[in-house]
């Protein structure tokens, strides 16, 4: 079986394109417990799960571009980023969380694109695992669960939270080092 070569790189894309959307409906109803905030939480879900899909497809295909390379990662970080944003704008994540997030995925998006005419700088294991334990994070707190199971769900996103805010700044700490090591070795 065959792909369109520009397959992985388009869904890719349209998980860019999922983040204004999935912020309307977030935003519609101020974040109420109601159907537009299971839609928003329900997007997040499908829209970061094609990240694993995209990536399958491109290395299962050999298809992996160096666009894709450099859009992967900024696709994530437009849709976390967009969802820790509109959690701290409805009251639910505090600001300084959503800050010292941002500064991390901003100043590596930044640097990726940076270099990206000398070499691109794919995602490492670690900036992957931070990834994964962001989707689950904001999943759990972009569901309303609470209507469901009970409000004991809050302590179980606020570990997790927690755990993927460090995974966030573990893994900013990570790639500065391995930027770092990197040049130098480039420069020898």
């Amino acid at each position: 079986m065959t792909i369109p070569r520009q397959l992985p790189n388009a869904i890719t894309i349209v998980r860019i394109l999922c983040a204004p959307v999935f912020v309307w409906l977030l935003l519609a109803d101020g974040g109420a417990d109601g159907a537009l905030r299971w839609w928003a939480g329900v997007l997040f879900i499908v829209a970061i799960a094609t990240d694993g899909i995209d990536g399958y497809l491109a290395r299962r295909y050999e298809i992996v571009t160096d666009l894709g390379k450099l859009l992967d990662p900024i696709a994530d970080k437009v849709l976390t980023g967009c969802a820790f944003v509109v959690l701290s704008i409805i009251g639910e994540l505090p600001v300084w969380v959503v800050v010292l997030v941002l500064v991390r995925e901003v100043g590596i998006t930044v640097h990726r694109l940076v270099v990206a005419t000398d070499h691109v700088v794919a995602a490492a294991w670690m900036g992957k695992l931070k990834t994964v334990a962001q989707a689950v994070a904001l999943s759990l707190a972009l569901l309303p669960l609470w209507t469901v199971v009970g409000e004991w769900i809050h302590v179980v996103d606020a570990f997790v939270m927690t755990v993927a805010v460090l995974l966030t700044v573990a893994s900013g700490i990570d790639y500065v080092v391995t930027a770092v090591r990197a040049r130098r070795v480039r420069s020898a």
